[in-house]
């Protein structure tokens, strides 16, 4: 871990100061997000995507432990027919009578059993998810709280605390094999011990670790 990072990781005020980041241009932030795109994926995350895409939210919560600053992930089930066996953030559909920040902090409830109130700091850029055909907004929140997860077991197979510190660490990232049907293809991926964060969720984290290197500017 580098000196910027243990700083990272004992910053009481760093939602404060995310906020402000967050409420600034999001565009420069899109470098982060590239640099994590699979092989044959050709960019699409930024969209345009299709008037057929349906609205998501998901929410990257930030708590502390240990001292330390995390991020809760999702293992989600090998059984579910979509994106089945993938580390994911919590998340779902927005539905017709709430807004993405709403649908963000449900889900977050309903998948992780949070039930404490969390303070939202601001969201990340649209991203769309082509092979479910999602448009997702981002939204990045705080835990004034350490939370203890009552996981929904259909959903979630597991919860991944990730050391939101990891997020600027050169050595946690690296790449993978992916194998779907004919296509075999590369994909950029954070590595936290046996577990590898690729596709959408590695690419919102990705901009997430740009809006962070921006606390240091």
């Amino acid at each position: 871990m580098t000196p910027a990072n243990r700083n990272l990781s004992l910053d009481i005020d760093l939602p404060q100061r995310l906020a402000r980041v967050l409420a600034g241009d999001g565009r420069r932030r899109l470098a982060g997000r590239r640099r994590f795109e699979p092989e044959l994926s050709y960019g699409r995350h930024s969209g345009p995507a299709p008037a057929t895409a349906r609205a998501a939210a998901v929410m990257i919560l930030l708590f502390r432990r240990g001292g330390r600053w995390h991020v809760p992930l999702t293992m989600r089930p090998a059984s579910l027919r979509k994106h089945g066996g993938q580390i994911s953030l919590p998340g779902g559909t927005v539905e017709p009578d709430e807004s993405s920040c709403e649908a963000a902090v449900r889900e977050l409830g309903e998948e992780l059993g949070v039930a404490g109130p969390v303070e939202p700091l601001g969201r990340l850029n649209d991203c769309y998810v082509f092979a479910s055909d999602f448009v997702v907004t981002p939204w990045v929140a705080a835990a004034g709280f350490e939370p203890q997860w009552r996981p929904d077991a259909h959903e979630v197979e597991r919860v991944v605390e990730m050391p939101l510190d990891l997020l600027l660490d050169p050595q946690a990232v690296g790449s993978m094999t992916i194998e779907r049907g004919p296509f075999v293809f590369r994909a950029p991926c954070y590595r936290l011990e046996d577990d590898c964060i690729w596709g959408t969720t590695s690419v919102i984290l990705g901009e997430l670790a740009e809006a962070l290197r921006e606390l240091s500017e």
